[in-house]
């Protein structure tokens, strides 16, 4: 097997994914200081995630016809070029119909970036692409937690939350600046014999079972995300400021577990480690979930984010791999999957918090780690049969 190398495309991939992190989580701190400033209810400032998460889909659905058109490299630079925009019009946005479709465009042209770093790097890497995709997944961790912290640094020191988006943007001019002539990999499709049965350009059953993976997992994650800070307010009786720094514990733990993700990628299966992961989850959740003394409740949220941080990297590359032949389009429908996960299951479980609470609501989350580990075992036992 050839060593692993990080050559300047994949510096620049690491780079390009933590800058789409970085934007995608300054969503969701500055929406209260937008919200205040523009007269928003919750449920028009939640609409924006929703916002967010349609454009994903719209880009996971078509990414792949723009990249059979117009080429990778236009689509990937096109893609920053479209977050980068939606920022600075949303810097702007007086008002709520005009915030929340500068969200939707922006997540529509900026996630075909994501699409194509997603597809680029597991051509580029090969069987090494479990190993690039985690460590990628490092860095837009690191990105995603640096973005809440300069948002309330710019509100504490009165420069305002924008200052957030004006970071992204020239990040973003920064990076094509000095990069735009690095070439990106073409897609590496596998000669086909004549006796195997899947057409081209088919997906075979395996990947649809990875797909699912990539739908809970993502699920899992949002869930934590964007109610974690409210059920440590409401249900464990933190303070506001308390329950939102004890969340960033979270965020601390998937940057542990991914970089611990990426040493094992070497040595272990990507399918064993998605079922270590997805049992790391159902030991940490319940703790987080049913904990009756604070200290339990942050360990648990603490351990959720060890496993949960692996789940999208690993299956990702899990699906990649299997989905090798027609890549572009692999890469989209995981993307699509991603973003159907962000539209439903939040909302699922903040509209069940209004009826009967956020912790009994919170049980949705359970059954869905469960479910991980299932459909885990059942995608790899597809990917050993024979084609």
């Amino acid at each position: 097997m050839p060593v692993f190398t990080r050559d300047r495309f994949t510096w620049l991939a690491y780079a390009m994914l933590g800058y789409y992190a970085f934007m995608q989580s300054s969503l969701g701190p500055l929406i209260p200081f937008l919200r205040e400033e523009i007269g928003m209810n919750y449920t028009i400032a939640g609409a924006h995630l929703s916002a967010f998460a349609l454009g994903m889909i719209g880009a996971g659905l078509t990414a792949d016809r723009l990249a059979r058109r117009w080429g990778r490299w236009r689509v990937f630079w096109g893609g920053g070029a479209g977050m980068a925009l939606g920022g600075l019009l949303l810097m702007f946005g007086q008002s709520a119909p005009v915030t929340i479709a500068t969200t939707l465009g922006m997540a529509l042209i900026g996630s075909y970036l994501l699409v194509m770093i997603q597809a680029t790097l597991a051509d580029h890497h090969g069987a090494h692409r479990a190993f690039a995709l985690t460590e990628a997944n490092i860095l837009a961790s690191l990105a995603g937690t640096i973005a809440p912290l300069i948002v309330g640094f710019g509100q504490s020191s009165g420069i305002g939350w924008r200052v957030t988006l004006v970071v992204g943007v020239l990040a973003w001019v920064l990076m094509a600046v000095f990069n735009w002539r690095v070439p990106l990999p073409e897609a590496a499709v596998p000669a086909r014999k004549s006796t195997e049965p899947e057409p081209a350009g088919r997906l075979p059953r395996a990947f649809w079972a990875y797909t699912l993976v990539v739908f809970i997992g993502v699920s899992i994650e949002w869930c934590m995300i964007f109610w974690a800070a409210d059920f440590m307010r409401k249900v464990v009786g933190f303070s506001p400021e308390a329950a939102s720094s004890t969340v960033s514990l979270f965020f601390f733990a998937t940057v542990i577990g991914r970089a611990a993700g990426s040493y094992f990628t070497r040595t272990i299966p990507t399918g064993r480690l998605l079922q270590i992961a997805a049992v790391i989850v159902l030991i940490g959740f319940p703790m987080f979930w049913l904990g009756r003394v604070p200290a339990l409740n942050i360990i648990g949220l603490f351990v959720s984010g060890l496993g949960i941080a692996n789940l999208f990297p690993l299956t990702l590359s899990a699906a990649s791999s299997v989905g090798a032949a027609n890549p572009n389009r692999a890469s989209a429908r995981i993307s699509t999957a991603g973003g159907l996960a962000i539209l439903i299951t939040p909302q699922i479980l903040g509209t069940a918090a209004d009826q009967i609470g956020i912790q009994r609501a919170y049980g949705i989350v359970a059954p869905l780690g469960l479910a991980i580990l299932l459909v885990t075992f059942y995608a790899n036992r597809l990917t050993r049969k024979p084609v």
